[in-house]
Order: structure tokens, then sequence, then C-alpha cells
């Protein structure tokens, strides 16, 4: 029986103790994570197209709903076989819960967030786990499970070159992680980590087409007759093969086949929709517009502080939504002695596109063009 390598007393272990009910801990992390602010703002942030009016276009909420239902039927597949040990409610959990660190508009907000913070690390899986531990319910957390966590910080979704996928030989202390070198500590994490593969494929091909960036006849015949020419199929088929090639190792993998033609699909992808110039144009529209207003509210918070005077009624809205954040969140801050990068950069990566859009117009003048 292939199952996880370490015990379920540390899988299970919360930061905070916390009664066990009927519920089981890992759907009961579902419900804290569907019921958190976090996850609410999803709905309303970038997958790849920034298009925050546009109800076609995949918003990070849809995604994740793929992954954890992908992941899903991974675990239920391999179960089937009799040879894998799998707890759905946990890869569901992780599926739910690995993108609550992504910043408004995608990668191009991540980046700007990056440029700004370094030489500290900013990145997506890091924030997450941040999110879930220290900043929501005002620096409470969420209390997640050690897996559940684990599974968010090391879901690394942009890593094609690895096609035989298992936990790390040890458990992760993920206080100490700082980059996207460490692996789940549990193969639900690493089935979500292909899951998130699997879930963006195919589904940007089907936003690139209908913003009209690409068309239907470029897409590779090869990919539309061996994976499928949409994306319940190109999901069906690369599911199906992961199970089928998986079943009787101890490590994920696709075929050798299906995987030369994920990566034939990646690279498709990369150079016709990601590398599109109008893509790239809005990007670095994008870049540029998060930066700016990362340094206006670090210049705000050199000024003012932790301070009333944000309150006054020359300030800008902008600034007067930032003094309540910061009022707010200020015991947690102060406790831990956080740096106005940091606090700036908590600020920015949890608005959601919207949010981003209005603060950017008001605070630098600059409307967003969404139209492709």
């Amino acid at each position: 029986m292939i199952k996880n390598p370490f015990s379920e007393e540390l899988y299970k272990k919360r930061t905070h103790e916390q009664q066990s009910d009927f519920r089981g801990e890992y759907f009961r992390d579902q419900t804290k994570i569907i019921h958190s602010q976090p996850f609410r703002r999803l709905k309303s942030k970038t997958q790849v197209f920034a298009a925050p009016e546009n109800d076609h276009i995949c918003t990070r909420i849809e995604h994740v709903l793929h992954v954890a239902t992908i992941a899903v039927s991974i675990c239920k597949g391999l179960k089937n076989t009799g040879a894998w040990q799998l707890d759905e409610e946990l890869a569901f959990a992780i599926g739910l819960a690995h993108d609550l660190g992504h910043a408004p508009f995608g990668h191009e907000g991540e980046s700007a967030l990056a440029k700004k913070l370094a030489p500290n690390p900013f990145m997506h899986e890091l924030n997450g786990y941040r999110v879930v531990e220290h900043l929501t319910n005002y620096g409470m957390g969420l209390n997640l499970t050690y897996a559940v966590k684990d599974g968010i910080i090391c879901h690394c979704g942009e890593d094609f070159k690895n096609n035989a996928l298992k936990p790390s030989a040890k458990p992760n202390d993920l206080e100490s992680i700082k980059n996207r070198r460490n692996l789940p500590s549990t193969y639900e994490g690493c089935i979500v980590r292909i899951a998130d593969k699997i879930a963006y494929l195919g589904r940007d091909i089907e936003d690139a087409v209908r913003t009209e960036i690409i068309t239907k006849e470029q897409v590779p015949a090869l990919i539309k007759k061996e994976l499928g020419e949409n994306n319940g199929e190109i999901i069906n088929t690369l599911v199906l093969d992961l199970i089928e090639n998986s079943k009787d190792k101890d490590c994920l993998g696709f075929s050798d086949e299906k995987f030369e033609l994920i990566t034939l699909l990646k690279e498709f992808n990369y150079k016709n929709i990601y590398g599109h110039p109008k893509l790239t144009q809005q990007r670095t529209i994008l870049f540029n517009a998060v930066g700016d207003l990362f340094d206006y509210y670090l210049e705000l918070f050199k000024k003012y502080g932790f301070s009333d005077d944000y309150k006054q009624h020359e300030l800008k809205i902008s600034a007067q939504k930032f003094g309540r954040y910061l009022k707010a969140m200020q015991p947690i801050y102060s406790k831990e002695n956080t740096e106005a990068k940091t606090i700036v950069t908590d600020y920015i990566a949890g608005m959601t596109d919207l949010f981003a859009q209005d603060n950017i117009l008001d605070a630098l003048g600059l409307k967003l063009n969404f139209d492709y």
C-alpha cells in the first residue's frame, strides 16, 4: 500500500490546539478556507487574463476549484486501483487554498511586488502560507492543519521538468521555507502540484480563443488529436493517463508520450498566448502600476506610520483606506516589528483586481484598460 511517509499526528497538527469534531480535520479546513476573506477575494483576481468585468474569463477562484476537483479525481482513481491510500478531503482543501497568496493581476502583480520587496522573496506560495498562518483574522490566521499549509507553500505548479513526483524525504519546516525547492510532505500535496498544471493549460487556451489572442486552428493538430479539442477533454486525458501510469509505482507521473505532449502544449501557450504582444503590453502596464502603487503606500507609511493622520479629509480615499487597514493590523505588526515594505506588500497582495484598479485610479490617476 502506497501511503504518506509521516505520521497522521504530524499532518493533522494545528498551530493552536483545537477540539476535533464530527467533520474530520481536513473537511474542517475546507470550511475554514471557504469562509475566509482571502478565498472570497479570489473571485476578482486574475488567473492569466486581467478582465475584471468579463464574466466568461477564468478568474483565480475558478482555477482553484478546477485544481481541487482534478486533485480529488486523481485521488479517487488511484485509490480505486487498491494500491494507494489517499485522502480526498486533504487534496480538496489544499486545492482550494493553494493560490490564496496571489496578488492582484496575477503574476504581473507578483513580479512587481517581488521587485519592490527584494532582496527578500515574494512568491505567491510563500505569501499563501503567510496569509493563512499570520495575516487572516487580524493576525490570528486560519489555524489550518500542517498538511494543508505544507501543500500551499510547496504547490509550485510551474515545474515542468519533473515527471516523477513523490513527497519530501523529511517533513518540511514551513517557517523556514524561502524558495521553491521544497517538495510537499504528502502525496496529496504532490497531486495538487500536478493538478495545477492540468487545470490551466487547456483553460488558458479557451480564454485565449475567447479574447481572440489565438484561434482554435493555431493549436497544434497533434495536441488536439492526442490530448483533446477542448479543456474538458484535455483534463480527462491527462487525469486518466496519470492514474494509469502511477498506479503501480510509488511516485506520480505521466506516460512519456503524454509528458512530451504537455511540454509541447506548454511551449505553444508560452509562445502564442503568454508571449502575445497584447498580453506583453498589458503586463508592462500592470507591472508598472502595481510598482507605483507600492511606492505611493510606502511613502504614506513612512510619513504617517500607524497614526490617525490618514483620516485627514484632504488625503485621497486610497490613503484613508490604507490607514484603516493599518489601524486594524497594528497589534500584529507592532508585536512582530514588521518592516514597512512587508506591510505595504501585505496590503497590496490582499487586493482584488477591482480594488487595486480603483486605488490605482485614485492614487495615481491611471485608468487601466483591459481590452484585448
